[in-house]
């Protein structure tokens, strides 16, 4: 499987370790000929704001909507899931808007305040997830067709998916746990299958 990591800004470079020891290859995307031939796609932690405005200044915010709503397999982690989702407080530019969402950015408070936690996943992995949360955001609100995958002991929503769509708050490429990574694979691998036909 050939694996997109928008290598705009962000931990990309810890992303594509993270796919790589779970079996995939792995594109660094920046331009939108990097597109070609992906069977999935990951967003990445960083800065949401700044990596919404160089979707649009590189021309990929609507090629990589265009491939998302096509059904091509897209992960987005901290602020990759700002920018899945259809409203980001916060958020003074475009994102994909694709995730029937609605996130709170810095919702935990500054990088002071970072913190890790187990999650219970059960559609992700029969054992907790170790979570890692840096200026993360929260999910405020989900909407069908979206569901919610995971919630903090409090209740916060922090994982959602919509089809092909996984949006996380948490950042699971800083840890030594795979299982977030191994779920997208799943998803891509469905995905595939679904292109086959009779299958």
């Amino acid at each position: 499987m050939r694996i997109g990591v928008l290598a705009l800004q962000g931990d990309f470079l810890e992303h594509a370790q993270m796919l790589r020891a779970v079996g995939a290859e792995v594109t660094e995307v920046r331009l939108p000929s990097d597109l070609e031939g992906l069977d999935g796609m990951v967003i990445p932690g960083g800065e949401s704001t700044t990596i919404a405005r160089l979707l649009i200044r590189d021309d990929l915010l609507e090629p990589l909507r265009q491939r998302i709503r096509a059904g091509l397999p897209v992960m987005g982690t901290c602020a990759g899931m700002i920018v899945l989702a259809e409203h980001a407080e916060g958020l003074d530019r475009e994102g994909l808007g694709l995730m029937a969402l609605d996130v709170k950015r810095n919702a935990f408070g500054r990088q002071v305040d970072s913190f890790e936690a187990d999650l219970d996943m059960p559609r992700v992995a029969d054992r907790p997830v170790h979570a890692v949360f840096i200026r993360a955001p929260s999910i405020e609100q989900v909407r069908p067709p979206a569901e919610v995958l995971a919630t903090l002991d409090d209740g916060t929503v922090i994982a959602a998916q919509q089809g092909n769509m996984l949006a996380l708050a948490f950042h699971p490429e800083l840890t030594d746990d795979t299982s977030i990574h191994q779920y997208f694979l799943r998803m891509v691998r469905d995905h595939q299958a679904a292109l086959v036909p009779g299958s």
